[in-house]
């Protein structure tokens, strides 16, 4: 009988993905607080990893894998895993953002209705025993003209779930050309700088894109606008973000995604960041949410089902 291979969860995933895993074959075993080197010394003969974000799967790490054959991230970003090393060794790195496409776009709707239509700090007035309406009447997203920066699986999934909303919709996309459809124009960025009324950024991180979006790219814009981040947080320069709120370039921003998070993007203590991020904690045309995008019932088994489909079609 051959040998199992075996699979090393760095990360607690949804059950479905070990329990699927090991119905077709694979020897899977849980690590989900070892230290990092305690799972090197396991790699010797270790054909795939499973993990979120919480170590970093550099080039020496990948090294101590003789017969590593796949990195499966759960989740979307690819940023703690060194893929020209991995590309190199032949190891094929999946990740699963289809899982979360839909969610990703939802709290982005979500996020931004909240935005326009003043309901956080309506409800904190109302919990404050205030009764204020006048103050804060919305804006309606219809009649818009919304910039999505990004049209992969999340800003395409964002333009079908707010296609219904009666905005113009355009998109801009570095790495893909010939996507327009009958929901969105195709347009350059310099279309999106002078049209958009509202920008929502669905762009991964990558070393260029650091600060991505700072005090040169928001002066760009010819009108005022409310800004999405359900991206990344490093995309955004926060300070610069804070300069344009303040001045008026930028109406309102509506942040899922820090510069200050952690690779793991968890234990943030918003009480200890730096004044920026003060200034975001207190102002009442900002709404915050601690990195829960892509977070809902259906995403956590989504991306088991997806990164579990994937590995059965590589190596099954």
């Amino acid at each position: 009988m051959s040998k199992k291979r075996r699979v090393i969860f760095i990360d607690n995933t949804h059950p479905f993905l070990f329990q699927r895993l090991t119905e077709l074959g694979f020897s899977c075993e849980a690590h989900y607080s070892s230290p990092r080197e305690e799972i090197l010394n396991q790699m010797s003969d270790c054909f795939g990893l499973v993990l979120r974000s919480r170590l970093q799967i550099d080039a020496s790490f990948l090294a101590r894998g003789n017969d590593l054959a796949f990195v499966a991230r759960s989740g979307v970003g690819l940023e703690h895993i060194d893929l020209e090393t991995a590309e190199q060794r032949g190891v094929n790195v999946l990740s699963s953002p289809e899982g979360s496409r839909d969610t990703v776009a939802e709290h982005a709707i979500g996020m931004l209705l909240m935005l326009m239509n003043n309901l956080g700090m309506a409800d904190r007035q109302i919990r404050a025993g205030h009764w204020v309406r006048a103050a804060n009447r919305g804006i309606e997203i219809k009649g818009k003209t919304i910039g999505i920066i990004g049209y992969g699986n999340m800003g395409s999934a964002f333009a079908q779930k707010i296609s219904g909303f009666g905005a113009r919709l355009i998109a801009y996309d570095k790495f893909k050309s010939n996507y327009a459809d009958a929901l969105i124009s195709e347009v350059s960025l310099e279309q999106v700088w002078a049209e958009a009324d509202i920008v929502t950024l669905h762009i991964p991180y990558l070393p260029e894109n650091h600060h991505f979006v700072n005090d040169a790219f928001l002066q760009r814009f010819q009108k005022p606008i409310y800004l999405v981040n359900t991206a990344r947080g490093t995309i955004l320069h926060t300070a610069d973000l804070v300069k344009n709120l303040q001045t008026g370039k930028v109406l309102g921003a509506a942040l899922d995604v820090f510069e200050y998070e952690e690779q793991s993007f968890e234990n943030l203590k918003p009480t200890e960041l730096p004044e920026p991020f003060q200034y975001l904690r207190n102002a009442d045309n900002v709404v915050l949410t601690p990195h829960l995008g892509g977070s809902s019932v259906e995403s956590n088994e989504g991306h088991a089902r997806v990164l579990a489909d994937k590995i059965e079609k590589l190596f099954c």
